[in-house]
């Protein structure tokens, strides 16, 4: 893994940023943490298979499996030393070679097995500690790692307001103070081990429900001022990352409908965002192809209708396809849609290659006002996304919210059941659609432009990724999905060559280890878990048992 890092370049690459100001880098952190990943699974084997748990074989463990990692990258740059590798990986040149070995050459090669046998029994004695203690590190340390990814965006609003001293004294001008470093690790550490003595959750669970509707008020008060105090405190930059998680949270809400309850993949969704958009851009924009010079909030009522006429008009043809069918022709529609937007015949109608430009803002502002620029859309995004979750929230506890989770669940019994399969669905694809013409109009408004290179494959590839690793059918799980998928990859546009990368890898490493998601909805995780259920208590599945374990799951 280690030889994997620098051979793609992510090691050199990350090694122009510091971790800790004039200690260490991003790229030789990523090696060392690579070190101690490796020392600790081979120590949790050594354990495994020594029910005594004797400490020197932990530790020996460890640093074995610490310094065969390190021993690859010694090798590297042994072999580097004598012939020319970057005919083969680009990256393999003195630069890196410097990396590894402290700017010692040849000479220090014996560093990174040296390292890397550290790392490893460092890894192999943590498994020594208790629990609480082994966790309440590694979240400090993740603490460390994730403050310095964003060490830049923080220092430069802080430097510009009162807590200027303070930003000099966390932050150096690339990645952290020594001092920010320790008092990240202490106060994540002290924190954990805190709240895990206070039992905060134990706690919270405990409150009974006039308790819980007391303590709401405060805490949901609390929220509001942080979010409205955030884009002012942390710049544009921050706020047009978070209103465009906003954006695709409202696309999400909408394939949470489509695809989380009804069970319908539709990978054509970037069309109805496309829809809102280009009738945003038509009623609004004061260019060539504006044909009304609307105000922007008089469009937007027409862009979620005519987006819910088109989710009308996929759903039609299509109601009696079912599994990958449908998602290869939800496919095709989108395809349409975007070859249409971008073609010489819908030129004249809708600017071809050249879109639809001098799109108006929601609300004209002048320069200096806080609403200017990004924050305007990030507070309306906010707003839009708040209102459409309420109404999605209501959608899945209603009749029809029934319906559609019973069509996804099996669409023959359901319609045995009385469901009314062309309706339900109609219903499903339209609401998902306004939801998603929403979405593109206030997009529009936040680029102020529209162009058909906008309409991707890639858009409709995110909204359905964001559903999935969230928590199909889970309102709160499209939230945190968006953030993590949208948001985080935003925030780290400086590596935006490894963004893809470290994408998949989450993916992957995300339906391998919580293939429910992050924040799942209680059907969800019923079925995903049921096995599990099934065999603590002891009974085959198609008992009378396992029947009763269903039920209270």
């Amino acid at each position: 893994m280690a030889l994997y890092l620098c051979l793609v370049g992510i090691v050199p690459t990350f090694g122009e940023r510091a971790l800790i100001d004039d200690i260490v880098t991003l790229g030789q952190a990523s090696l060392l943490l690579t070190a101690l990943v490796v020392g600790y699974v081979a120590a949790l084997r050594v354990r495994a298979g020594d029910p005594g748990q004797r400490p020197l074989r932990l530790v020996l463990g460890g640093t074995v499996a610490g310094a065969i990692t390190g021993l690859s990258l010694t090798l590297l740059v042994l072999l580097g030393s004598v012939v020319d590798l970057r005919s083969i990986a680009q990256p393999a040149g003195p630069e890196l070679y410097d990396l590894l070995t402290f700017d010692l050459g040849v000479p220090g090669a014996w560093l990174p097995v040296s390292v890397g046998a550290l790392m490893g029994a460092i890894a192999g004695a943590s498994l020594l500690l208790p629990v609480w203690l082994r966790r309440a590190l590694a979240v400090g340390l993740g603490a460390l790692i994730l403050l310095g990814l964003f060490a830049g965006i923080l220092r430069t609003p802080m430097l510009s307001s009162d807590l200027s001293d303070l930003g000099r004294f966390l932050f150096a001008s690339n990645g952290l103070t020594l001092e920010g470093a320790i008092i990240t690790v202490v106060i994540a550490t002290g924190g954990d081990i805190l709240l895990r003595r206070l039992d905060a959750r134990k706690r919270i669970s405990r409150l009974s429900e006039a308790q819980r509707r007391v303590a709401l008020p405060p805490v949901l008060l609390v929220v509001l001022v942080v979010v409205l105090v955030l884009p002012q405190g942390l710049g544009p930059f921050f706020a047009q990352v978070v209103a465009l998680v906003a954006l695709y949270i409202l696309m999400g809400l909408g394939l949470n409908i489509t695809l989380g309850l009804a069970g319908l993949l539709d990978l054509g969704f970037v069309a109805f965002f496309a829809v809102g958009a280009y009738t945003v851009g038509l009623l609004t924009s004061t260019a060539e192809f504006g044909i009304a010079q609307w105000p922007f909030w008089a469009a937007v009522p027409f862009a979620v209708l005519i987006a819910m006429l088109f989710g009308a008009v996929l759903g039609l043809p299509i109601l009696g396809i079912r599994g990958d069918y449908l998602a290869i022709a939800t496919l095709g529609f989108g395809e349409i849609i975007r070859i249409l937007a971008g073609s010489d015949l819908m030129k004249p109608f809708l600017g071809g290659p050249r879109g639809i430009i001098n799109i108006p803002k929601p609300i004209d502002v002048p320069p200096n006002d806080f609403l200017a620029g990004p924050q305007q859309i990030y507070y309306i995004s906010l707003l839009c996304a708040g209102l459409i979750a309420f109404v999605a929230w209501r959608l899945r506890d209603s009749r029809i919210g029934r319906a559609w989770v019973a069509i996804r669940e099996d669409e023959d019994v359901a319609e045995a059941m009385g469901v009314n399969l062309v309706q339900t669905k109609l219903m499903a694809y339209m609401l998902g659609a306004a939801f998603a013409g929403l979405g593109g109009a206030i997009f529009a408004g936040l680029i102020g432009s529209i162009f058909a290179s906008s309409i991707s494959l890639q858009v409709s590839i995110n909204v359905a990724a964001i559903v999935i690793v969230g928590g199909m059918g889970s309102i709160p799980g499209v939230v945190l999905g968006a953030i993590f998928l949208i948001g985080l990859p935003e925030l780290f546009r400086e590596f935006s060559e490894y963004r893809f990368l470290f994408y998949g890898i989450a993916l992957i490493v995300m339906m391998r280890l919580r293939p429910e998601g992050l924040l799942p909805s209680r059907i969800v995780r019923r079925e995903m878990h049921l096995p599990e259920n099934v065999e603590a208590a002891g009974a085959p599945v198609g008992s009378n048992v396992a029947a009763e374990v269903q039920e209270r799951a």
